[in-house]
């Protein structure tokens, strides 16, 4: 198959191969490539895709996807990339009467509009006829000299690499101006930032007529991104007033619903509820195409579930107020105990287990910390695979981005299977507010 050349964003680099699998799923276009060669330094990348309109489709949704470019060759030097290119020139001269515009960028180091139009001039030996069309031309040639990692104080003056070849499609990095989240009318400290919300999207394999949930909705970024590529979409959590707008930054202004209206999708959010995710009202079996959520890990908002410190007390919970029983009331708040990290997460994925359909996904943030984190520190389950794990660090401690797909139907009452030694998130609120000092984990 013929090669294409991936020009990613340089964010994110652990998460860039997942959402590249995934949308060559989701737009169901075949790719090879040889992971070995990715490098978490280098924004280009080597794939085989069968043909041009293919790899166009493929990136049209990427967030961390810059451009798609057919690969016409490489070198570290112009006379190398030169030779190479004059080796086949059956390839370019089909370009000979089209309009074209060429686009010089580098990686790691800027270049002046003088050095960008002398590399654009050292082209004239392919001779093309056609006229130069900044704006929707026939063909456009992309020139990339890489001088290495940008924040190296200082850049090489000859560039490792240079790429060249036919830009052929572009992701969709706009999608994160547009629901950039200080231009949402409604948020909180807990909204995702739009970057990831997209890529989790991306991730969820989320698609017109599939139907996300999202357990621990808060401000709803989730639904946005999700219902944009088309799901249909749901959340619920036990805390209502993050999503009636009663919480957050921007009050009063009918919280969720608000964002809905803004971004015309409120047709495709079918609902917010709230209930103990721990009791959730939902029918027994599968149901969900995903499962898309960031549980709360105690630290900006305190994870809880519905329950009394100090176990079941009846006459609490039947008494009587001015006649009206207690959790009738219009102000009843219900009693919420603590909901340590690792808990959370084993139900999570207990949940997923039994509400997913086969070959649906979770999509999951998992807070540990940095220096502790093992691989064997995430629980497991039978009937669900991790597909991915990336890391966003912050220093002392980071998260993980955890895809699992459920792999076949859930036969009896299979749960999660927890790590046999105590987990870098195990009590993950203490741990941060101690700034991860060492702590007794056997609790």
């Amino acid at each position: 198959m013929p090669l294409f050349l991936v020009n990613f964003a340089h964010f994110h680099e652990e998460f860039r191969l997942p959402e590249l699998d995934s949308l060559s799923i989701l737009e169901n276009v075949p790719i090879t490539y040889d992971a070995s060669s990715y490098s978490p330094e280098s924004p280009f990348f080597l794939i085989e895709v069968e043909s041009a309109v293919q790899a166009a489709k493929l990136v049209r949704r990427g967030i961390l996807i810059r451009f798609i470019i057919e690969y016409w060759g490489s070198g570290k030097t112009y006379d190398e990339l030169f030779n190479l290119l004059k080796q086949t020139p059956d390839r370019w001269s089909s370009f000979m009467a089209c309009s074209f515009k060429f686009t010089v960028d580098s990686f790691g180091r800027s270049l002046s509009q003088k050095e960008k139009v002398s590399v654009i001039e050292s082209f004239s030996f392919m001779d093309f006829q056609g006229p130069i069309k900044m704006k929707n031309p026939d063909a456009e040639f992309f020139v990339c000299e890489e001088y290495g990692k940008p924040d190296n104080p200082l850049p090489a003056e000859v560039p490792k690499m240079i790429w060249f070849g036919q830009l052929i499609g572009r992701g969709s990095r706009d999608l994160i101006d547009r629901f950039d989240v200080k231009k949402r009318k409604y948020l909180g400290n807990t909204t995702m930032d739009a970057e990831l919300s997209l890529v989790m999207a991306n991730q969820a394999l989320a698609r017109n007529g599939a139907l996300v949930y999202d357990p621990f909705v808060g401000t709803g970024s989730f639904l946005l991104t999700c219902s944009h590529f088309g799901a249909y979409s749901m959340g619920s959590d036990i805390d209502g007033r993050q999503i009636r707008g009663t919480a957050g930054f921007r009050r009063g202004v009918n919280g969720i619903s608000a964002n809905l209206a803004q971004y015309g999708l409120a047709d495709r959010v079918l609902d917010t509820v709230v209930f103990d995710i721990c009791r959730n009202p939902w029918r027994n079996g599968p149901m969900f195409d995903a499962i898309v959520t960031d549980p709360p890990y105690g630290v900006r908002a305190g994870a809880k579930r519905l329950g009394r410190k100090n176990g079941v007390d009846p006459e609490r919970s039947l008494r009587v107020v001015d006649g009206v029983e207690n959790h009738r009331r219009s102000d009843y708040l219900p009693p919420t105990v603590p909901y340590e990290m690792s808990d959370v997460i084993s139900d999570l994925l207990s949940f997923a287990a039994e509400k997913l359909v086969v070959g649906g996904r979770l999509v999951y943030w998992l807070p540990t910390v940095a220096g502790e984190y093992d691989p064997k520190d995430l629980p497991v389950h039978p009937v669900l695979r991790v597909v991915a794990n990336s890391e966003q660090p912050f220093g002392g401690w980071s998260r993980r981005l955890v895809t699992m797909e459920k792999i076949a139907s859930l036969e009896g009452c299979a749960t999660a299977e927890l790590p046999e030694h105590a987990p870098a998130h195990k009590n993950f609120r203490d741990r941060y507010f101690s700034k991860f000092e060492a702590l007794s984990l056997s609790n």
